[in-house]
């Protein structure tokens, strides 16, 4: 019998308790699911209480963390990035495996000595992005490289969005299915990349200006720019001396353009508290952004759009007005960052309804040559929501998680240490279960890029 224990239960832990649940009788498990509001769980584990139980918790209460952890054989960490060392640490002190969808910090790389003394895996990075990224990244490079083909050229982009069935009359054609307040503050730290040899920076300042175009077979059109440090994956993945490396993140085409229009005025800034009342007005919040108006009688839509260089009618302004940032609408909360302020407002402007569809996009681009002649690898993978519950955010970010918990409790995952699951041995058989089962597949095709040489 395995003591599972999973760690917040939230928007994007459905799937993965779902999975759970599926498989715990046959399987032998003893499930906890601790949460900071466990009453949400009543219905979800009314018919499995032979082996399930939801508990309050608190990650700030250390003696209960500690608790929980020693009494688990494997735990699952769905709480905030910033939670997790402290779980991981515990995991660590008591020998006990840790599985998270979340970016391996440098703290918690640290811990790898500790963690393969402790006879333990802390497996990091096993969700979407990070995570089926590595996994089918690594595949399509395995494949390459046993040909005897040499990458030249490594692009990734990934994005969770809307279906196109639910995007409405929404302009920016996005919604919330992660959480609101790293979609505010994405980007904020240099991107870092390699094209053709040379180091590539773009500032926060810019980011959101310098995209590039993707096309989705049958989905369309989308922006991708450029998400964190792009050269801390050629170690993992094996490719340090390759010329072009970059990831990156998707949004439908024309979002990053009006998203630019924020971050120039200011309000994605999450360092200053302004003072404000709750009752201040949107229309107030962006006029204290602007230049003194000297006099001028324009509306403050047409004095923002100067100020930013934008035509009055075009796109950006557009999007922008259908926020209501230039209404008397209140703020609502009180002595915020300008970023509090913005996730306020489109929490509520963006929450998914009751019968909206996401989507998750993802494409990876591998140039490479063979036996002098240049290829190109692309794959795709797009997986729809099923409803505002069991998201394509939550199925991609927790069944893979789910899956290598199920096999490091059948004693199938021998690894230790601070891993992330680029090894065949860990990937492989989730990339095969999730297309045999759920349908989650990656599109895959092979070109020459020399005229008249067939791939």
């Amino acid at each position: 019998m395995s003591r599972i224990l999973l760690l917040g239960a939230g928007r994007s832990a459905s799937s993965l308790l779902h999975y759970l649940l599926l498989h715990a009788a046959t399987e032998g498990w003893q499930l906890t699911v601790a949460d900071v509001n466990p009453a949400h769980l009543t219905t979800t584990l009314a018919a499995h209480t032979e082996y399930a139980r939801a508990v309050a918790f608190d990650i700030q209460q250390e003696a209960q963390l500690h608790e929980l952890v020693g009494q688990a054989d494997i735990v699952i960490s769905m709480l905030p990035a910033l939670f997790h060392l402290p779980v991981a640490k515990a995991c660590v002190q008591y020998g006990r495996h840790l599985v998270t969808a979340s970016y391996v910090s440098a703290e918690i790389r640290e811990l790898d000595a500790q963690a393969k003394a402790a006879d333990i895996l802390i497996l990091m990075e096993c969700g979407l992005d990070p995570g089926l990224d590595h996994m089918s990244a690594m595949r399509a490079l395995h494949d390459i490289r046993a040909r005897g083909g040499q990458l030249t050229a490594f692009r990734s982009y990934c994005g969770g969005l809307l279906a196109p069935d639910s995007e409405g009359n929404n302009p920016w054609r996005y919604k919330f299915t992660w959480n609101p307040r790293n979609v505010v503050l994405a980007g904020q730290s240099t991107a870092k990349y390699l094209e053709n040899g040379h180091l590539r920076f773009i500032p926060y300042q810019q980011l959101f200006a310098r995209t590039t175009p993707i096309t989705v077979a049958g989905y369309g059109e989308f922006d991708g720019y450029a998400n964190r440090d792009s050269l801390s994956y050629r170690a993992p993945y094996g490719l340090d001396d390759i010329p072009t490396m970059l990831r990156g993140t998707l949004r439908r085409a024309g979002y990053c353009a009006a998203w630019q229009a924020f971050v120039r005025l200011g309000l994605t800034d999450d360092s200053v508290h302004l003072g404000n009342a709750a009752d201040m007005t949107w229309a107030a919040l962006v006029e204290s952004f602007l230049p003194a108006p000297s006099g001028s009688k324009e509306p403050l839509a047409a004095r923002t759009a100067e100020y930013l260089g934008l035509a009055p009618e075009g796109p950006e302004m557009q999007r922008l007005i259908w926020l209501d940032v230039f209404t008397e609408r209140p703020v609502g909360l009180a002595d915020a960052t300008p970023a509090q302020l913005l996730e306020r407002l489109l929490t509520e402007k963006w929450q998914l309804q009751d019968g909206d569809h996401d989507m998750i996009v993802m494409q990876h681009t591998l140039d490479y040559t063979l036996a002098g002649v240049p290829h190109r690898w692309e794959s795709s993978l797009v997986v729809l929501g099923d409803d505002a519950t069991h998201t394509a955010m939550a199925k991609t970010v927790g069944l893979p998680v789910a899956m290598a918990v199920r096999r490091l409790a059948a004693g199938l995952v021998t690894q230790r240490g601070v891993l992330i699951p680029t090894e065949p041995s860990l990937y492989e058989p989730i990339l095969n279960e999730l297309a045999a089962d759920y349908g989650i597949r990656f599109e895959e095709h092979e070109v020459s890029l020399q005229p008249g040489v067939p791939a």
